[in-house]
């Protein structure tokens, strides 16, 4: 992956230099363990996991020859014990071993320390999403369904809906990740010709590894295509985030905005211009996670115990993928973090249809009150197309039919078109989701309601809009 979408953590561990340490790793685990069997000599084993060291330009340098990745990292790190006069304890390096007990095991640790990473960003975003959900849970902003205005919703349910995904993220990718918490050391075919399976335990148990319970000459590529699967969801979760803040911020509706600061500047053109572009980043990025989804998937299928076509692919999609992730959930927590809101529009909008959102209330209400259900729906439909073709107030119109204040009064009208009655189940919601945690709201913050009158709403740390 770019520098431009790199941070430095994740991108460290993708590196040829920790690739390699890794390996080393591995080698000096193996030997460690031979050597406790009786099966390598103790101080080879000591010297390995002491004295070798290797280096990425040299092993690069020697694979131009040799075209085998493996075998210049063994001669590299054989090279750095006979330089040192360990030439007796080098002969024991990659004692019984193939290439991809190798690869595929220190794949497994470089994949566990970019999980971790992973797994802090996913929990960075759910908190964020958390706070603000509580922070706008009763305020009320319109629904939208096939983009069109729908009945009232509360923008915090809307951000609660987030994290409820999120939760389920999280679910996903720790089984993801704990499915890819293994490793082998099985030999050529899986059949442990020159190791025995309890080396193979004893080794991974040294690495925080669990063995493969069966393998070929390579881990099985199904737990790799659920890994990197997982992380495609994860990225469709925040490229649905990052669409509906690029709805919100539409000039037709505004009802939120990503961050802008005082010295940025969204077009070369037109300086009025405030454009998503960290909502477009996410969506454009997002894309590239679920194309190496695909490119997974095709890895699994491997000729007879292993062919070498899936490494290729994987030197790409796992550091880019998991660079992906990394970088899209800091971006995706910092937009939420610092979304701005705009209460007083989204009542505007809400309102904006003079109560046409309420159409589905009245049905109920004058059905509840004795009138057939399918003559209500065409009395309610009949005001509702003709409110919205000649501009009308539905509400107004509703209220000068006879047929209707025949059966409700003003005052039952009145809580037909009450926000509070189609939003009275917000706080059960959110109890289901967060449970006790839905009432996090600090004593003495202002509520979103209180700051409607001003633009753009958001708290600062002493609870002022």
């Amino acid at each position: 992956m770019i520098a431009r979408y790199t941070r430095p953590a994740m991108g460290a561990i993708w590196t040829e230099e920790n690739k390699y340490r890794c390996w080393l790793r591995v080698e000096a685990a193996a030997s460690t363990v031979l050597a406790g069997d009786g099966v390598v000599p103790a101080a080879a084993a000591e010297a390995i996991a002491t004295k070798a060291s290797v280096s990425a330009a040299r092993v690069a340098e020697i694979e131009a020859e040799v075209k085998h990745d493996v075998i210049a990292f063994t001669t590299t790190v054989a090279e750095s014990l006979k330089a040192q006069g360990l030439d007796a304890e080098s002969r024991w390096l990659h004692y019984g071993l193939t290439s991809n007990d190798i690869v595929d095991t220190a794949q497994a640790l470089q994949i566990k320390e970019a999980s971790a990473i992973v797994r802090e960003g996913i929990l960075a975003l759910m908190n964020v999403l958390k706070r603000r959900a509580v922070e706008f849970k009763h305020t009320p902003t319109i629904g939208r369904t096939h983009g069109i205005h729908a009945e009232p919703t509360t923008f915090g349910l809307k951000v609660l809906n987030w994290y409820a995904e999120m939760e389920r993220n999280l679910r996903r990718f720790d089984a993801a990740a704990e499915e890819m918490r293994v490793g082998k050391l099985s030999g050529a075919v899986g059949t442990f010709g020159h190791l025995k399976p309890d080396h193979e335990e004893k080794i991974c148990a040294q690495l925080g590894l669990k063995p493969a319970p069966v393998a070929t000459q390579v881990i099985q590529r199904d737990r790799h295509a659920a890994y990197i699967a997982t992380l495609a969801v994860l990225g469709s979760t925040l490229d649905k985030i990052a669409v509906e803040v690029r709805h919100l911020q539409r000039t037709e509706v505004r009802e939120a905005q990503e961050y802008f600061s005082e010295k940025q500047k969204g077009s070369s053109a037109m300086p009025h211009k405030k454009n998503p572009i960290t909502s477009e980043q996410i969506s454009g990025l997002a894309r590239v996670m679920r194309a190496n989804a695909q490119a997974a998937l095709e890895d699994v299928a491997l000729w007879h115990e292993r062919d070498i076509s899936h490494s290729s692919v994987e030197r790409v999609i796992f550091p880019d993928s998991t660079i992906l992730a990394d970088y899209l959930l800091a971006k995706t927590t910092d937009l939420i973090d610092r979304l701005l809101v705009y209460p007083a529009r989204m009542k505007k909008n809400l309102e904006s249809t003079g109560g046409l959102i309420f159409s589905g209330q009245l049905l109920l209400d004058l059905a509840e009150a004795g009138m057939m259900r399918e003559d209500a729906y065409r009395l309610v439909q009949s005001h509702a197309m003709r409110s919205w073709k000649e501009d009308l107030n539905f509400r107004e119109e509703v209220a000068r039919d006879a047929r209707i204040t025949a059966l409700l009064s003003p005052e039952k009208l009145e809580k037909t078109f009450d926000y509070a009655r189609q939003l009275g189940n917000v706080d059960a919601i959110f109890q289901r989701v967060m449970g006790a945690e839905s009432d996090l709201e600090q004593p003495g913050q202002k509520s979103a309601a209180d700051c409607d009158g001003q633009q753009p709403f958001r708290r600062d740390a002493a609870g002022s809009c």
